[in-house]
């Protein structure tokens, strides 16, 4: 199943990485294990920005979870954890619009000294909670999955239209048939009725 487990936004300091703002869906993991996992997350989360340059997007495999990662130009770097099945195009739409977010209510001059306490950005959770399903929540993803139906549903339907040609080819040599029949049945029982003409 396709699964976003965190989405976060930290800053791309010279020796180390700092959580700006993040939420979690660790509903799937058992009570004891979520503030572990969470620790996971938050450590992967920052070495992962640590190691990727400035301006580049990355899509990193850890265990069973995808870590798609963004680091813009002024260090602001956002990250989303997802199991395998999650569309990276998605997962990059969704950094590249948070980040954006962040941007534009955030001011670039708290990014340095903030952290998650300091930071105020809400929306994480909204976004986290929408984008479970990328289907629905991507514009692009839901064309392509309405294209694909209906693509489906033409072919079915020149199916049935073609079936129903060859049914009409069969109806019309019947037919052709018929007539040859019936004008052979005509002739003879002309034939057959001038004889008894009185």
């Amino acid at each position: 199943m396709v699964r976003v487990y965190a989405l976060g936004v930290l800053y791309k300091g010279v020796n180390s990485a700092t959580v700006l703002k993040a939420a979690y869906d660790l509903q799937s993991f058992s009570f004891f294990q979520r503030s572990s996992v969470q620790e996971f997350m938050v450590f992967v989360s920052k070495t992962i920005v640590e190691r990727t340059q400035q301006s580049t997007r990355q899509s990193v495999k850890e265990g069973e979870y995808m870590l798609q990662v963004y680091v813009r130009a002024d260090n602001l770097a956002g990250i989303l954890i997802s199991d395998h099945e999650y569309p990276n195009r998605v997962a990059h739409t969704l950094i590249t619009k948070i980040l954006d977010e962040f941007t534009a209510k955030v001011p670039a001059s708290s990014w340095a000294t903030g952290n998650e306490s300091t930071v105020d950005f809400p929306v994480l959770p909204q976004y986290l909670a929408k984008y479970q399903n990328p289907r629905e929540a991507d514009a692009l993803t839901k064309i392509q999955n309405d294209l694909d139906e209906t693509k489906i549903i033409l072919h079915d339907t020149i199916k049935a239209v073609l079936e129903r040609g060859e049914k009409l080819d069969d109806l019309v040599a019947k037919s052709d048939s018929l007539t040859m029949h019936s004008k052979a049945f005509y002739k003879t029982a002309r034939k057959t009725n001038s004889c008894c003409n009185f």
